[in-house]
């Protein structure tokens, strides 16, 4: 094989689709759902930032997760769907390390976001009384910078061990997006050491939080249980609902494409699967939170009514 290696300067990414009318009517739908993801975590940001009674530790993170999510879609759907409606599918090889980087350090960072506000919760429901001394401002912003530290060391090892590989079977990658388990693929060099790493990180970060959230909605569906109004259990368990089913959508999703052998890599069903996890919840993170989420509701009315009412008196 070291007789057929070349050196690689820039990748091929797939299309979503071999039909130049579905490529175009694809991308079209994507730069829809990207507005309007976009538009969604704006929302909760402007909305959160702007109303002091939503100044808690619980939408703190609810804004940080909008911030992480709006990058997160913006580092796939633009260049994807610009390079399909423009049928130039070529990234170089240093904007696909940067793309890889960026999509490891926002998966992770939104995740360990998603178990810290599980956490918040916790706390909130079964300790209420020392709420406001656990989760202090300074608490909460050390976690976020924890997150957002620990995520950039955890992006630059699997980026980093990732293009030490040589690519010499093919410049191909079967996906919308750089990913590593298609580089894997394509990769001539031995994987099993990247495989390995992938795997047991995936593995131990994803299992450690989620037991984390598990443990805490155990303990917090174990107290509201034991609530003797009806409509406290309702307001606690609607704060839990929607945490729930992102974590879920985000968790099931990710671990089946990193998790999967690299060999098995390539199928159109692994791109949406991809989808699932790199488009689908930056865009129901912001429905699934405004639209159970009464303070929220309350203070978007709130502010739709003050710019009507500035707008009349000017």
């Amino acid at each position: 094989m070291s007789n057929f290696t070349i050196s690689v300067n820039e990748f091929f990414l797939m299309g979503y689709s071999d039909t130049c009318e579905l490529q175009i009517l694809y991308s079209l739908l994507f730069v829809l759902i990207y507005s309007a993801s976009l538009m969604g975590n704006l929302f909760i940001v402007i909305i959160t930032t702007i109303d002091r009674r939503l100044h808690t530790p619980m939408y703190f993170f609810l804004r940080n997760l909008s911030i992480v999510d709006a990058c997160f879609i913006s580092v796939t759907v633009p260049q994807a769907s610009i390079n399909s409606l423009m049928n130039s599918r070529a990234i170089s090889v240093t904007g696909c390390a940067a793309q890889i980087f960026l999509m490891i350090f926002m998966a992770y960072v939104e995740f360990t976001l998603l178990t810290v506000m599980a956490c918040d919760r916790y706390v909130a429901i079964c300790q209420p009384l020392l709420y406001p001394v656990i989760m202090s401002p300074q608490v909460c912003m050390q976690m976020t910078l924890t997150c957002l530290f620990t995520g950039i060391l955890y992006a630059g090892f699997h980026t980093g061990y990732t293009f030490q590989l040589s690519f010499c079977k093919s410049n191909v990658i079967h996906q919308f997006f750089c990913d590593i388990p298609s580089l894997l693929k394509i990769s001539c060099s031995e994987t099993f050491s990247n495989t390995l790493s992938l795997f047991g990180s995936v593995l131990v970060i994803g299992i450690s939080c989620f037991a984390i959230i598990i443990a805490s909605y155990i303990r917090i569906f174990s107290t509201v249980l034991r609530f003797p109004v009806k409509e406290d259990q309702r307001k606690a368990f609607s704060t839990c609902v929607p945490h729930i089913i992102v974590v879920s959508l985000f968790l099931i999703s990710s671990s089946y494409v990193h998790l999967q052998p690299p060999s098995d890599s390539g199928s159109l069903k692994d791109i949406i699967i991809s989808i699932f996890y790199s488009i689908v919840p930056p865009f129901l993170n912001p429905i699934i939170y405004s639209l159970r989420n009464k303070q929220i509701k309350e203070a978007a009315r709130i502010a739709m009514k003050r710019m009507f009412f500035v707008r009349n008196k000017v």
